[in-house]
């Protein structure tokens, strides 16, 4: 390594000089230093604490898509998501049907598992001795339903198709329904009770935990569509869930359906699908998108943070130079040229701003474990979501300490030197 030569020797030196004066400009003023700093710390907090939380979120939402599988897809009536849509128009749209479901099955080889369900919500389920609170979901499904939504089975077994066409009165129950009904006791074979009528239970599923949205997935119970239908009709439109072949087979797949589905309803070739189709790609594409506004929601929260903190800086190094003339004027008489006052200054705005960014980073990242610890969301702080916060930090820092610094350096040291 070589050795340093005088100039750069001076500027190290230089550059210390200004980190130790900064430093006790700041502890001998730490009240006033960290009010002003409310504003940055909040700027900077607010993008790390956001982008963590998105960053678990989008991280369950790829691990709960993963699980249903990379080549599922779903037909609905009805939008699956966040939009402005005219819900009188789309309500008039014909339901899909079992038959739909059938047809799918028979015609298209390309589709390996095809599923009709329909659901119902906040259902109470009852036994001689327990029943639940009215927050379980009911599904009602074909024999496909545990492959094509991803529920293994841990005890027991599915229904088949058989029963499904019989309309057997058998149920799936979710692991918290089997724990609240059957506390300590073996549930295969028991009788359980939806809307009065008994349900023999012939299986229990793996505990899977929340789905992204808060949708517990073991707060389900899931029957034969023939058996649902009795208790809650037959009029609505089903959900149609498959699987195709391959994952390479999913596009054409999804378009066989989609052709299948306007043939069925009759449609011309200029009117539009009467019908939606998503797949495990399309949820994750809406949710980036969903996130990328939240996204820009959080940097405009920080900007105006960062702004409010960049204006206390100002005001405080405009009273830091009113009350430091005299100190300004003995160092330009002793020779520090203006570059050297205006570094000072400088250094002490940057310095400022960053420890601002730093506490704003570190509570940040205390929202996100305080939100991992508490909540189990697996919320991970993204290494540039640290750094961006920083260099915006040091660099409102450096815009609104700029002028208090060239202040500084253009006083005359005469001048200075007689200010009391």
């Amino acid at each position: 390594m070589a050795p340093m030569t005088g100039r750069q020797d001076l500027w190290v030196r230089a550059l210390t000089d200004n980190f130790r004066l900064a430093f006790s400009t700041f502890w001998g003023h730490r009240l006033r230093s960290l009010l002003t700093l409310l504003g940055i710390v909040i700027g900077a907090a607010t993008v790390v604490a956001m982008m963590a939380l998105l960053e678990g979120l989008r991280n369950k939402v790829d691990e709960d898509l993963t699980g249903l599988g990379s080549n599922g897809f779903q037909i609905q009536k009805f939008p699956n998501g966040f939009g402005n849509f005219d819900l009188d128009r789309l309500s008039k749209r014909p339901n899909l049907t079992i038959e739909d479901r059938d047809d799918i099955e028979r015609r298209l080889p390309d589709v390996i598992a095809t599923t009709g369900e329909a659901w119902d919500f906040g259902v109470k389920i009852s036994t001689d001795r327990y029943e639940t609170r009215p927050n379980i979901q009911v599904a009602g499904g074909t024999a496909d339903f545990f492959l094509t939504n991803a529920m293994d089975i841990a005890f027991g077994r599915a229904f088949n198709v058989q029963e499904v066409a019989d309309g057997e009165r058998l149920a799936v129950l979710g692991s918290n329904v089997a724990d609240v009904l059957f506390p300590g006791v073996d549930a295969i074979g028991q009788e359980v009770r939806i809307r009065t009528r008994p349900f023999r239970v012939i299986g229990i599923m793996k505990r899977k935990g929340a789905f992204v949205g808060g949708f517990q997935q073991d707060d389900v119970v899931v029957i034969p569509i023939n058996a649902f239908f009795p208790l809650w009709g037959k009029k609505r439109s089903l959900n149609i869930s498959m699987q195709a072949a391959s994952t390479e087979l999913l596009p054409r797949a999804m378009e066989e359906v989609r052709q299948l589905m306007r043939r069925r309803h009759n449609l011309k070739p200029e009117q539009e699908d009467d019908f939606f189709i998503f797949s495990n790609e399309s949820a994750t594409q809406a949710f980036n998108q969903i996130s990328s506004v939240v996204t820009a929601a959080s940097f405009g929260v920080c900007l105006l943070s960062l702004i409010v903190g960049g204006i206390g800086i100002l005001n405080i190094m405009l009273v830091s130079v009113t009350e430091r003339t005299q100190e300004i004027g003995v160092r330009k008489a002793l020779g520090a040229k203006r570059h050297r006052i205006l570094g000072q200054f400088a250094t002490e705005a940057i310095m400022l701003s960053l420890f601002g960014g730093v506490l704003g980073v570190l509570v940040g990242a205390a929202v996100a474990f305080l939100a991992r610890w508490a909540f189990n969301f697996p919320t991970s702080v993204p290494t540039w979501a640290v750094a961006l916060s920083l260099a915006m930090s040091s660099g409102v820092g450096l815009l609104f300490g700029i002028y208090p610094a060239a202040r500084a350096a253009r006083l005359d040291p005469v001048e200075a030197m007689r200010t009391e």
